[in-house]
């Protein structure tokens, strides 16, 4: 079976099958997932971001030298491309504001912009001369993408002109392996191998001068979230010797929380519709890894877990509707988890009450 083949095939259960929701938040079980999909050659790497979902409801995933599209409506696979050289691979994806355009960045430094709708190559964006492991649009102004590399650089890219690069800044002395732009914009977020998280206003980049630079994790920051409905909240997770959510006031400068989950933290997922966070873990030196935890925000107890038993989570991605988790895992499979349904907390922060009364989350 080729690999296109094994990615669309479905091994477990369908979509909206019903789940058993948890009578207590310590009533923890192990609930099986929505569905698994089959994902051949997923690199096993902490520090690349090889998936992302886009607003057109299309999953992004790398697959060693492949990076395919994934239709969640009907399960479609399409593959977007294959590079011919071993050594140059995608190692980042991510999905424009209109999801038209696909960012990839690559082993071997290179940059490019794809249609997702022509499978063709718009661009390459030049600027890196090492792995790019990680890609963030700016969805406020659509035409900002930014990258970073094991260059230890951070690049911010105008993709309309042809001198692409606007800003470069080295304030990271390791790999940048973490960005993520806030929801209005304004504020950009970046973690590294250093163990920082810095923290920019869009409008003084160019300087090189961070608004904050927090040094409290012991361990590299790649998991970065911000607060659906807090503007100013950030939260950012640490690798294996750190194995902390930390929540930000970047208005502040402050930390809020620090929960030690006891595990390497590869992924934050913000609930939108409920006040809580996902979080999904690696490795752990106590054997407390390899799983999904769900805390109830803003006092970060946990509300439930999802032990993910064969290996270790690289990282996740949400859907379009706010509803479905879905984590990379290096057993090469793709888990998708109705993680975030109703909580029956009254704790609603968006307007789906009648749409997520239908769904039961199993991880409470």
């Amino acid at each position: 079976m080729d690999h296109q083949s094994r990615l669309s095939r479905l091994l477990e259960t369908d979509w909206y099958s019903p789940r058993r929701l948890l009578g207590s938040p310590t009533d923890f079980d192990f609930q099986k997932e929505a569905r698994i999909l089959d994902a051949p050659n997923l690199r096993n790497d902490y520090y690349s971001n090889m998936m992302d979902w886009g607003r057109n409801n299309i999953l992004a995933i790398a697959l060693g030298l492949e990076l395919y599209l994934w239709k969640q409506e009907n399960g479609e696979v399409q593959k977007l491309l294959k590079v011919t050289g071993e050594d140059d691979f995608p190692t980042s994806i991510s999905w424009s504001q209109d999801a038209k355009t696909l960012a990839v960045g690559y082993m071997a430094s290179k940059l490019q912009l794809w249609d997702a709708e022509t499978s063709k190559l718009i661009r390459n964006l030049e600027g890196h001369d090492k792995r790019v492991a990680t890609a963030s649009w700016n969805h406020w102004n659509g035409h900002i993408l930014t990258s970073g590399s094991q260059d230890k650089s951070i690049i911010n890219h105008d993709v309309r002109v042809s001198n692409n690069v606007t800003s470069r800044i080295n304030a990271h002395t390791a790999e940048v392996c973490g960005l993520k732009w806030s929801n209005e914009g304004n504020l950009l977020a970046s973690g590294g191998d250093d163990n920082l998280v810095h923290v920019w206003d869009h409008s003084k980049m160019s300087s090189s001068k961070c608004l904050h630079r927090f040094r409290d994790h012991r361990a590299a920051v790649k998991a970065l979230a911000w607060c659906p409905y807090q503007f100013n909240v950030l939260a950012s997770g640490g690798g294996t010797q750190d194995g902390c959510i930390k929540i930000w006031n970047v208005q502040k400068g402050t930390c809020i929380h620090s929960v030690d989950t006891k595990a390497q933290i590869c992924g934050l997922e913000w609930n939108r519709h409920h006040k809580e966070i996902l979080s999904g873990h690696g490795f752990s030196s106590s054997g407390d890894g390899q799983k999904l935890c769900l805390w109830k925000y803003p006092h970060m107890t946990k509300w439930g877990e999802l032990q993910h038993q064969t290996s270790r989570i690289l990282e996740l991605s949400q859907s379009p509707d706010g509803l479905t988790v879905v984590s990379a895992a290096a057993d090469e499979t793709l888990r998708f988890w109705e993680a975030f349904g109703p909580s029956g907390s009254g704790d609603f922060v968006s307007h789906l009450d009648g749409l997520l009364s239908l769904k039961v989350s199993p991880i409470r």
